[in-house]
């Protein structure tokens, strides 16, 4: 299952994070809900026994709340120091190893459109390959993607990278991935685009360095042919 396999190399920190929120969260939402029966019990109605009228502003009972306040809000600097981190790798580092490439993304009703760079590694050159709802890269590979939308709010996200992007018309969102896994994983369109919106899978295929050749040698040589034969 896609939402469970680890498949880039920052997955795994983007799951700590939300681990590190869940298990904070868990502990005070099982803490106050066992302290909140336990007062229900131990307080309850008593023949003989007067309740007690508090306002909230006495010293005694305040200082509790005061106290779990403030070991809250440390528990938020933990959860604020790890987003910070994640986001800082994820959308604001862009790798700059030699062998990078860009890949640029085209979102539309209802449908993805992809240009990967032919044998020469660059974009807008005669040797583009083009592709829909088909993404191919290589294992271990960094990529920059340039997303764009042609007509409304789209969302690129691959779970399995625990990428997700929104695309935005009349802009060009940059970003980067590179995939750990080799295998087929699901691309989904996370923001609700239209009657279409659930019609609009595509494909990552991550393919060794061998079958990543031999793919863009075939397409490179098709598009060949297909010059020739006009």
């Amino acid at each position: 299952m896609d939402w469970i396999v680890q498949a880039s190399t920052y997955a795994d920190d983007v799951d700590g994070a939300i681990l590190l929120i869940t298990y904070l969260v868990g502990f005070w939402f099982f803490l106050t809900a066992g302290l909140f029966f336990w007062l229900i019990f131990a307080f309850r109605k008593r023949d003989g026994v007067e309740a007690e009228y508090l306002t909230g502003g006495e010293q005694q009972p305040k200082k509790f709340i005061t106290w779990a306040h403030m070991l809250v809000l440390v528990c938020d600097v933990f959860v604020v120091i790890a987003a910070i981190q994640v986001w800082v790798e994820i959308k604001q580092t862009l790798p700059d190893a030699p062998e990078t490439q860009t890949v640029r993304i085209v979102s539309q009703q209802w449908a993805w459109s992809f240009i990967h760079p032919g044998p020469d590694g660059q974009l807008d050159t005669a040797d583009d390959i083009k592709t829909v709802d088909d993404l191919h890269i290589e294992v271990d590979r960094p990529y920059i993607y340039e997303l764009t939308s042609r007509d409304v709010l789209h969302d690129f996200s691959v779970i399995a990278f625990r990428l997700k992007q929104d695309a935005v018309p009349g802009r060009v969102i940059t970003g980067w991935f590179q995939a750990t896994k080799t295998g087929e994983f699901e691309i989904q369109c996370a923001e609700m685009c239209g009657i279409g919106h659930g019609l609009m899978p595509g494909m990552v295929h991550v393919q060794s360095p061998e079958e990543h050749a031999a793919w863009m040698a075939s397409k490179s040589n098709g598009a060949m042919l297909a010059q020739a034969g006009r």
